[in-house]
């Protein structure tokens, strides 16, 4: 199966949570986003990558997060207050786990349609975030790029945060 036809298959039509992230427009599957907190105190894991912001504690579970900016190797800013947290439900070797992750802000839910999501470009150059990218979302003359939050969050370094948590 060729990449742009496996990307065709990956992006669902259905309903996306929208959040901005350096400017450009993302969508998450909604069934996968759990709840939107905004920014709270974060506790700094020793020994995990500069994208995993460390651990929170909602109501009285300890769940790791990840700065999204970090993990696309954008530039960092200082939080704001429409710095929110996505809490999502990420499926790792056939279990559910509960995690994080870090927006510059939450936009809006947005419904796609089949004939409004396009398989992502070819970016060439081995580029890893093209990896993430399930499809591209049209609506208007707006483009958002529509994530696997599954592949975003998987990844061997972020066992030890997933430990952590535990």
């Amino acid at each position: 199966m060729s990449t742009e036809t496996l990307a065709a298959t990956l992006a669902k039509p259905g309903k996306y949570l929208s959040f901005v992230l350096g400017g450009e427009e993302y969508g998450l599957e909604i069934l996968k986003v759990q709840e939107i907190i905004g920014i709270m105190d974060v506790t700094r894991v020793p020994r995990t990558p500069g994208y995993v912001r460390g651990v929170i504690n909602l109501r009285g579970r300890v769940i790791p997060v990840v700065d999204l900016r970090g993990k696309f190797k954008m530039d960092s800013i200082d939080d704001t207050e429409k710095t929110c947290v996505i809490v999502v439900q990420v499926t790792r070797d056939d279990q559910t786990v509960t995690m994080g992750v870090i927006v510059d802000e939450v936009s809006e839910v947005l419904s796609f349609t089949q004939e409004q999501i396009e398989p992502s470009p070819s970016f060439g150059g081995g580029m890893d975030e093209a990896e993430y990218i399930t499809g591209m979302g049209k609506l208007g003359k707006k483009v958002v790029i529509l994530l696997d939050v599954d592949k975003v969050l998987r990844g061997e370094e972020l066992e030890a945060v997933m430990a952590a948590a535990r």
